[in-house]
Parts: C-alpha cells; structure tokens; sequence
C-alpha cells in the first residue's frame, strides 16, 4: 500500500500535500487517469476488432483514450490541478461525441461516457460552472450541427456493436464505482472534520464561560481584598501614632526596656502599613479604580524626594547612595505620586537586599519622535538574581525564591504594582541582574500622559552617555 501511495504522489505537487482533502482529490486524479485508460483500452481493442475497416476515425479515439495517460504528468508539471482537469473533460466529451457519431449515433455505446464527463467535471471544477456550461454546450452544439449536416455515418452495423457495449458499461462501472468509494470517503472524512470542528466549538464555548467565571472571581477577590485593606489602615495608623506618642514620653523619662518595646510596636505598625499599602495599590489597578492625575513637574525635584526618602533606610544597612543625572531632564507631565512611588519601591528594595554596598539612581531623557522618554536606572550592588528566577520578579505574591521571602519577609507585591504603574503612565520596567553581584532595574516612561489614554510603551532604546 505505502508504494502504491509512494506512486501516486510522486506526480503530486507539494503544494496539495498540506491540506488532507487537497491531497485525497488530488490522488483520485492520478489514480484515475493512470489505471483508467487500461480500462479504456478494452474498449478500444473491441472497438479496432469490431470495424471492419479501421482508419483514421478508430486511431483518434484510441489516441484519446491513451492521452488521459499524459495528464498526471501535466498535473506534476503545471502544479494546477484545475487546468489538467479541465483538459481531461474536454478530452472525455470529445471522445465520447466523436465515438457517438462514428458508431451509433443516438445508440452509440460511447455515449454514457458523455455523462460520465459532465458528471467529472462538475466534481473537480465546481467553482467554474460556466465554463463547465460552455465547454458542454459547444461539443453538444458541433455534434449536434455535424448531425444535422451529414447524418450519422453507419461504419458498423449497431448488432456489431455489442461487444463494445458491454466492454463499454463494464469499463463505465469500474469508473464510476471508483468515484464512488472516493466520495464516499470524502462524505465520511468531512462529516468526522464537522464533528471535530462541533467538538472545538463547544470546547471554545466551555472556556470562555469558565474565563468570564474566573474573571469574575477575580474581580470579586480585587473588590474584597481592596475593601480590606482600606478598612485596616484607620486602626493601624493609630497604632502607629500612639506608639509614636509614647516613644516620645519615654524617650523624656529614659527608659530603655519599653522604648525598645514601643519601637518594635511602631516598626511592626509600619511595616504591617505597607504591605497593606501594597495589597490595596494592586486592587485598584486590577479593579480599574486607579485614577492618573497627571501635573507638570520637575524630574529632577521628585527624584531628589525619593533619595531623600530612601536614604535612612539604606544607611541603615551601611550603603552609600549615589544620584546622578544624565543632563538636564528637565520636565514631565504625567502622575507624579505614581511615579514616586515606582521609584520608592524599587530604591526600598535595593536598600533592603543591599548590605555595606552601593545604590546609585540615574537619570536620562531621551527625544524620540514626536514623545519624549526618561529612563531611570536603579543599580545595586547586593545579593541579585539567578537568571532562571528573573521571570518571577513581576508576578503577584512572587518573590525571585522561597528563601528571599523567609530572610528578607514581604508580600511579593512591590515590583508588581510597579508594573503596573509603569504601564498606567505609558512605559515599562525591565531587569538585569547577576547573582551575588547585584541588579539593575530600568523604568522608561513617556515624559507626556496623554489624559484617559496612557501611551503606548515602545520597545526602543535609550542609550545615555556615560
């Protein structure tokens, strides 16, 4: 069978072996016009035994039938599959017409063969019914106007012609059984690919529910999570006032064991505050309640605050901070608490996962077309990152490991919602890092905010001269 298969699609150009339809039509073809004419050849050995006197006419037919041999190679050639088979109709109603006249006229036994060669060419070119139409119409017309002309010549006596008959309806037979089985084949293939397809459409049906399901959930979660926080930052804020206002008193009276204490309170309040404040960020973001208010503002300034802000911080572990500006940066319209607060994260984190080393925050502007871009860079010298664990940076409730989260304590929320921020405002945040050596975090936002329309973040690069 696979050498069969090998024979047959050796005249088979690629370009139908992609599609298993195209492929089946176009093996039908070739087998057909291959092993078909070995048919037709019975009747052309009864047609030469039955005329008495065969000539030219006899010679043609047989040359027709044998042509049928040359169309698969056609096929191979040409790659049209339309083309060959248009040639095979015209050739299957010439010769059944011209045999028709020549021997038997109206009674001819080639005259089936006429339907058989309407019948192929509406299954290979049902796309071009007019041509069809006139292909038929004018042999119909020129064997018709032959008739009319000239009668029906009588070379062999119609009871002569009984053998050729029967050679001629078992060939037709064979043919048309063959066609048979290829369609209904092709009825069964396309009725399995329907049910396929049906099976594909419930299946994409059943996920979008189960998508809009989960949505929902997740909305719903946004919606709580976000109501929660709000709720919990009143109390903790008085904790952390009252304990501020205690810490105060002893500090007067000089009392070691509750100042300690007081502090440890106080230090708790904040932190619990932050994650609080981080958990509530993300909820307006994934909600769509965050608003943008976008004000014009000098860069410079806001980055000197959030230094300023960060720099006890990153004292506190020993590390030097460095901030320096790439030329003028000048100014910027968009959300400035947003933009602080991308940087403070980012600043608290290299200050927390930073000890005895450097943090140093740059800053570049950059024109490119029509918009203007800064780009911040915030270089670390602590414990970095493994290249496999870069693409959990950015994932809610992720930090790069396990043990990040155990040493170092925090939700594994705070790139995210910088994130986020960052594409709210139009731009996009990135990461190198190396292990035991330190990362780099660049934040590139437009210094325009289009209001209600953030735009779009371009991957292009902003190179600043060192």
């Amino acid at each position: 069978m696979e050498t069969f298969l090998y024979l047959l699609d050796w005249f088979i150009p690629d370009s139908f072996r992609r599609d298993r339809s195209d492929l089946g039509l176009a093996r039908v073809f070739v087998f057909t016009h291959l092993f078909g004419p070995a048919l037709g050849q019975s009747i052309s050995i009864f047609l030469y035994r039955a005329d008495p006197n065969p000539g030219l006419v006899c010679w043609i037919i047989i040359a027709a039938v044998c042509s049928f041999w040359v169309l698969p190679f056609a096929f191979k050639i040409t790659g049209n599959l339309q083309l060959v088979a248009f040639g095979s109709t015209q050739i299957l109603a010439f010769a059944s017409l011209f045999g028709s006249y020549f021997y038997g006229g109206a009674s001819s036994p080639f005259l089936p063969w006429f339907i058989i060669a309407l019948f192929l060419g509406f299954f290979y070119l049902s796309d071009r019914p007019k041509d069809l139409a006139l292909l038929f119409t004018v042999n119909l017309a020129v064997f018709t106007g032959a008739y009319l002309a000239y009668g029906f010549p009588e070379r062999v006596p119609l009871d002569d012609l009984a053998g050729l008959g029967w050679a001629s309806i078992a060939s037709a037979t064979v043919y048309m059984a063959w066609m048979a089985i290829y369609y209904n084949i092709l009825i069964s293939t396309r009725s399995e690919l329907e049910r396929e397809v049906e099976r594909h459409r419930e299946t994409a049906a059943q996920l979008e529910v189960a998508k809009e399901t989960a949505e929902k959930a997740n909305t719903a979660r946004s919606i709580f999570l976000a109501k929660m926080s709000h709720e919990l930052r009143t109390p903790l804020n008085a904790v952390i006032g009252y304990s501020e206002i205690l810490l105060e008193d002893e500090l007067e009276r000089k009392n070691p064991k509750k100042i300690a204490d007081l502090r440890r309170i106080n230090d708790a309040g904040k932190h619990l505050l932050s994650l609080v404040v981080d958990v509530l960020d993300l909820s307006k973001i994934e909600t769509e309640t965050e608003e943008l208010n976008a004000t014009t503002f000098d860069l410079a300034e806001l980055i000197e605050e959030a230094v300023t802000t960060i720099r006890p911080i990153a004292q506190q572990n020993a590390n030097e901070l460095v901030f320096k500006l790439l030329g003028d940066v000048g100014l910027a319209t968009t959300d400035a608490t947003k933009l602080r607060q991308i940087l403070l994260n980012l600043l608290g984190n290299a200050a927390k996962f930073t000890e005895a080393g450097k943090i140093a925050i740059t800053a570049v502007r950059t024109e490119m077309a029509s918009t203007g871009w800064v780009e911040f860079r915030i270089q670390d010298t602590g414990i970095g990152i493994a290249e496999d664990e870069l693409p959990n940076l950015f994932i809610d409730f992720r930090q790069a490991n396990a043990s990040t989260s155990t040493k170092y304590g925090g939700t594994g929320l705070g790139l995210a919602v910088s994130q986020r921020l960052c594409r709210l405002l139009g731009g996009e945040i990135s990461c190198q890092s190396e292990l035991g050596r330190g990362s780099c975090f660049t934040v590139r936002i437009p210094t325009v905010l289009e209001s209600g329309h953030p735009i779009a973040y371009r991957e292009e690069t902003l190179i600043a001269a060192e």
